[in-house]
C-alpha cells in the first residue's frame, strides 16, 4: 500500500512551521552537515591511496546521490524528507525502519562527532594542544558544551538555529583553504613530507584498513539531511536542487585537495585520525613562522563543528517529528513548541539519549577505540535508510507523475539512468555495512569491539520495531 496524503493531525502541526530557509541558508547547512575536517585527517591517516578512494566515492556514490536526492527532493517536498519518501514508495512499516534508523543513528553519530570536535578544539590553546587532543575531560566537557549550545539555538527556532548552521558552513571550508594554502607554499619551499605516485595512490586491500572504505563513503552523506526540512526551506523544489549541486561541487573539491595538502605536510603515520588536520597546519605554520594560522583555524573549525552538530540536530529531529505526527512514535514526538515553532521533544529526546551514549562509550575504552565503535555503529545504522532511499527512487520511476510533474528535477537517462544511479548507490552502500562490520587493524579486541557493535545496532533496530507495533496497534484500536 501506498500513502501519499498527508492525515489532519499532520497537516495541522505541520502549518505552524516557518519558512525560513533560502538558497545560501541550505548550500552553508549542506556544508556544514557534509565536509569534516575529521574526514581529511582520517583518509591522511589512511594514507595515499585515500585520494583516489575519494575519487572513486564521488564518481560511484556522491553522484548518483545528488542526482537521487534531487529527484526525490523536488518531486516529494514533505518534511521528513527520506522517511516520506521511504513511506512514499514502500507503505508505512518500511517508511518507519528508514526513519526510526535513520533518527537513531545519532545517537552514535552525534557522539563521535562531539570528541572529534573537542580533540580540534584542543588546538586553539596552541601548544597544549596534542597533549588535551587526547584528555578525556576535556574532550567529554567541551562535547556536551557544544551539545547545549546546538540544542538550545535549534529549539529556539530556524530562524535563530540557521546563523549557527551557517556560521558552521563558513568555519568548516575556511580552515581547510588556510590547510591547502600552507600544504602548497610548504611544498614550493621545503618539498612534500610524502611522495605521491599513481601507483601509491590506487586502492589496495588491507585488512588493517578496509574498515575505513565505509568512511569514506559515509563521508559524502548528509546532503539528503535539508530535505527533511523541506516545508522550512523558502521554494524547496528550486532551492534544494541548486544548493546540493552548489555545495556537492565544494565538497567533493575540498575532500582531495584536502587530503593532498595535509600529506604534504606530515607523513600519514604521524597523522591523527580525528584532529589530523590542524596538527598538519599547526606543522606548516611553524615552518612558514606564522604560528597563529593553527589557533585561527582550530577557532574557525570549533565554530565548524558547532553548525555541524547543529544542522544534524536541526533536520534529524524532524524525522521523529513527522513519524510522531504519524503517530508511530509516542504523539509526544510530534508536537510543536507553542512559541518557537519547533519540534522540542524530538531534539530534546535526541540530545539526551546522544548524551547519555557519548559518557557510556568512553567505559573500559581508550579515546580513539571509543571514537571508532561510534563512528562504526553509526555508518551501519545509517547506511539501512539510504538501502531504502535508492530503493525507492527505483520504485517510484514508473509512477505516472514522474514525467508529468512540471518541478520535478529528473535523474538524466529516463528509468534506465535511475536503475543506473539507484543500482550504483545501493551497491556502494551495501559494501559500507558490511566492511563496517570488520574491526580496525589498531583493535586490542577485536571480538568485544564486534560483539559491541553488533549487539548495540540490533537492539537499536529490534527498540524502534516494538515502538512502532506498539503505535501500529494503538491506531488500529481507534480505527
Amino acid at each position: 500500500m501506498t500513502v501519499t496524503a498527508s492525515t489532519p493531525d499532520s497537516l495541522g502541526s505541520k502549518l505552524h512551521l516557518r519558512k525560513t530557509m533560502g538558497f545560501w541558508d541550505v548550500l552553508l547547512f549542506n556544508i556544514a552537515t557534509v565536509l569534516g575536517p575529521r574526514w581529511i585527517a582520517a583518509a591522511g591517516h589512511n594514507g595515499t591511496s585515500s585520494i583516489s578512494l575519494w575519487v572513486l566515492a564521488a564518481v560511484f556514490f556522491f553522484v548518483p546521490g545528488a542526482l537521487v536526492i534531487n529527484e526525490l527532493s523536488s518531486r516529494f517536498p514533505e518534511e521528513g524528507g527520506l522517511y516520506a519518501w521511504s513511506r512514499e514508495a514502500f507503505g508505512p512499516f518500511h517508511g518507519f525502519v528508514a526513519g526510526w534508523t535513520y533518527w537513531i543513528y545519532t545517537v552514535f553519530y552525534f557522539p563521535g562527532l562531539l570528541l572529534a570536535s573537542a580533540s580540534m578544539a584542543a588546538y586553539i590553546f596552541g601548544g597544549r594542544g596534542g597533549a588535551l587532543a587526547q584528555d578525556r575531560t576535556f574532550l567529554l566537557t567541551v562535547s556536551l558544551s557544544l551539545l547545549v549550545v546546538a540544542v538550545v539555538l535549534n529549539i529556539i527556532g530556524l530562524n535563530i538555529g540557521k546563523w549557527l548552521q551557517n556560521a558552521g558552513g563558513v568555519g568548516t571550508y575556511v580552515p581547510l583553504v588556510i590547510l591547502v594554502g600552507v600544504a602548497a607554499l610548504v611544498t614550493f619551499r621545503y618539498g612534500s613530507a610524502t611522495h605521491f605516485t599513481v601507483k601509491n595512490m590506487m586502492p589496495t586491500w588491507n585488512w588493517d584498513t578496509v574498515n575505513f572504505w565505509s568512511q569514506i563513503a559515509f563521508a559524502f552523506t548528509g546532503l539528503e539531511l535539508v530535505s527533511a526540512m523541506s516545508e522550512e526551506v523558502r521554494d524547496p523544489r528550486r532551492t534544494l536542487p541548486r544548493a546540493v549541486f552548489g555545495a556537492g561541487a565544494l565538497i567533493a573539491l575540498m575532500y582531495i585537495a584536502g587530503t593532498f595538502a595535509i600529506l604534504a605536510l606530515v607523513p600519514a603515520a604521524n597523522l591523527d585520525p580525528q584532529s589530523g588536520v590542524f596538527n598538519a597546519i599547526a606543522v606548516g605554520s611553524i615552518v612558514l613562522k606564522i604560528g597563529v594560522l593553527g589557533i585561527l583555524a582550530a577557532i574557525l573549525v570549533t565554530v565548524g563543528n558547532a553548525g555541524g552538530v547543529g544542522s544534524t540536530v536541526a533536520g534529524i529531529a524532524r524525522v521523529p517529528f513527522v513519524v510522531g505526527v504519524d503517530r508511530y512514535l509516542p504523539e509526544a514526538f510530534g508536537k510543536i513548541h507553542p512559541k518557537w515553532k519547533t519540534p522540542w521533544v524530538s531534539i530534546l529526546v535526541q540530545a539526551t539519549v546522544s548524551g547519555a551514549i557519548l559518557l557510556g562509550s568512553q567505559i573500559s575504552e581508550t579515546t580513539r577505540g571509543a571514537y571508532q565503535f561510534l563512528i562504526d555503529a553509526g555508518i551501519i545504522l545509517y547506511f539501512i535508510p539510504f538501502l531504502y532511499m535508492f530503493a525507492a527512487v527505483i520504485k517510484l520511476a514508473g509512477r505516472k507523475d514522474r514525467n508529468e510533474n512540471p518541478h520535478a528535477v529528473l535523474v538524466p537517462g529516463g528509468k534506465l539512468g535511475v536503475w543506473v544511479a539507484g543500482g550504483l548507490g545501493f551497491v556502494v552502500v551495501l559494501m559500507g555495512i558490511f566492511v563496517s562490520l570488520v574491526p580496525p587493524g589498531d583493535s586490542s579486541n577485536k571480538l568485544g569491539f564486534e560483539l559491541k557493535l553488533v549487539g548495540g545496532t540490533v537492539a537499536s533496530v529490534l527498540l524502534g520495531l516494538i515502538l512502532y507495533w506498539r503505535g501500529a496497534r494503538a491506531k488500529q484500536a481507534e480505527a
